[in-house]
């Protein structure tokens, strides 16, 4: 396995935990989306209400 297959690997597993655990906080819905920002900070977005946070 490359790095690059490892670093997607750990990116899918990271994001695969983010849906086991987060809910939205405006409508508790557990669609949710981990977003990368400009800065490489990590935001979530809802996909059922459109809510961002981070």
């Amino acid at each position: 396995m490359s790095a690059s297959e490892s670093e997607e690997a750990e990116g899918l597993l990271a994001a695969a935990e983010v849906r086991a655990r987060l809910n939205c906080p405006s409508c508790g819905s557990a669609h949710v989306a981990q977003v990368l920002g400009d800065n490489g900070g990590v935001s979530y977005v809802c996909t059922a209400c459109g809510h961002s946070w981070s």
